[in-house]
């Protein structure tokens, strides 16, 4: 178990995710900036060429208002030849739309005069055109206006360049923001790896310290970011921990000193004591005063193993244990009084069970779980002791057909000094799988509590020898 989890791939990253929501937005914004640059340049130019083509218009308006229509014609006539050097548009017809002058062979399909206009007002059209040089069709914009008693005159202009400048303009934006949000998923990629790292390097410190290791520190860089600024609360946080343990550890050396030497001289005087007792009476009272005082020395001695398996760090003299082995151990020492008590203890031991540890502590382990057995599974009861290979995990679980742990009282069933309801009536502690707890912490495992449907499971669960 470690205390923080780097995401599996980029997309869970917080750091990945941040970078697009705010690539999206700035996106958004390019987009939004590129369209409007586009529509006014598009318009700028379409109101340039319209523009031109008015005044064109205006030209040749002020041509037939002083010559009449020879000077239009004229006028036209000399234009003709300009399509391939101003690519203007130049058509006059009479009513029936028959041509009179111009670079036009016909009026076009794709427009028809307007019905009911006045003369001289303009109308804004657009046609395609083929050119008398290529099969290929232009665009054009231009404005027809009704010449009085002669016809239609019509004049434009090829604004192909345009489109194709405005076509490249739209190519370029489009490849543009294909270019922004291919640098916008990269940068977000670079900052999520680079986010992921220094999470990864807090992750691997945390899981050390986790498992007691209290000397570690976050690393701390010299940028001076927001890591950096929680490296350094935190180091400062586990600085104060750190003394605490140290307390915490001097403080209970100082205990076992102390009470150790008191005990044991009390239990020698009662014993000799009792061995100076004849009548029935003293012995009735120096009995069960031996018995409660070899309670204290127990309850005492598992306070100190929590407190050094809570503490301690790695494990000291770590070497690797075949935990089936040993569960085929503490099943022949524990069979004979489990058959006293009218128990069954079966044994499901697999090969390949090995893992690294102490085995001293994993033999503290199994023999407080079967003892918690025994205290309270009912006479005729079955007792289960699992010790295999189970996926990548080494096993070890004790199963039984007892009264069981509710499932709210599971976690607080592990806590110190916690009696249960359902077994108040019975001699103990409560610190039974609290040790648990620590040694498999200590090992670096995960302690699990459940329904045996009836009875209680616990599983230990442990990484494998290499």
């Amino acid at each position: 178990m470690s205390c923080a989890m780097s995401p599996d791939t980029p997309f869970r990253s917080s750091a990945f995710r941040l970078t697009l929501t705010y690539g999206a937005i700035a996106l958004l914004l390019v987009i939004v900036l590129q369209g409007t640059v586009y529509f006014l340049t598009r318009n700028a130019l379409r109101g340039e060429i319209g523009r031109v083509v008015l005044s064109e218009m205006y030209t040749l308006s002020g041509d037939f208002g002083s010559g009449g229509t020879r000077a239009l014609v004229s006028a036209l006539r000399a234009r003709s030849e300009s399509w391939g050097r101003t690519r203007a548009v130049y058509l006059l017809t009479d009513f029936a739309l028959r041509p009179i002058a111009g670079n036009l062979n016909a009026w076009p399909r794709d427009i028809q005069p307007p019905r009911d206009v006045e003369p001289n007002v303009l109308t804004e059209v657009q046609f395609r055109i083929t050119a008398s040089s290529a099969e290929k069709t232009h665009p054009v914009s231009a404005y027809i206006v009704q010449v009085p008693g002669v016809g239609w005159l019509l004049v434009g202009t090829d604004i192909s360049e345009m489109e194709r400048s405005l076509g490249r303009f739209a190519w370029a934006t489009v490849w543009g923001i294909v270019g922004i949000t291919a640098l916008i998923g990269l940068l977000g990629r670079w900052y999520a790896a680079r986010v992921a790292r220094r999470v990864r390097g807090f992750s691997a410190t945390c899981d050390s310290i986790v498992h007691s290791d209290l000397s570690r520190r976050l690393e701390v860089g010299p940028d001076g970011d927001e890591y950096d600024q929680l490296g350094r609360t935190v180091n400062e946080m586990l600085e104060r921990i750190e003394q605490q343990a140290v307390l915490l550890r001097a403080a209970f050396g100082s205990i076992a000193h102390d009470l150790r030497t008191p005990l044991y001289r009390l239990r020698v005087r009662l014993e000799e004591a009792l061995m100076h007792t004849d009548g029935p009476t003293g012995r009735e009272l120096v009995g069960p005063a031996l018995g409660e005082l070899d309670r204290v020395q127990r309850t005492l001695a598992t306070l100190l193993e929590i407190a050094r398996a809570e503490t301690g760090g790695t494990v000291a003299g770590s070497e690797k244990v075949d935990l089936a082995q040993l569960a085929r151990e503490m099943y022949e020492l524990y069979q004979p009084g489990m058959q006293e008590k009218g128990l069954e203890l079966t044994l499901d031991a697999g090969e390949g069970a090995a893992m690294m540890g102490k085995r001293q502590l994993l033999a503290q382990l199994i023999a407080n779980l079967l003892e918690n057995a025994m205290k309270y599974v009912p006479t005729g009861g079955r007792i289960t002791m699992v010790a295999r290979l189970s996926g990548r995990r080494v096993l070890l679980a004790v199963r039984d057909d007892g009264p069981g742990i509710p499932a709210v009282d599971r976690e607080r069933a592990q806590e110190p000094f916690v009696t249960l309801q359902s077994g108040s009536d019975k001699p103990g502690s409560g610190l039974g799988l609290s040790l648990v707890k620590a040694i498999v912490r200590l090992h670096r495992g995960e302690l699990a509590l459940g329904d045996n449907a009836p009875g209680l499971s616990v599983e230990c669960r442990f990484e494998p020898a290499a």
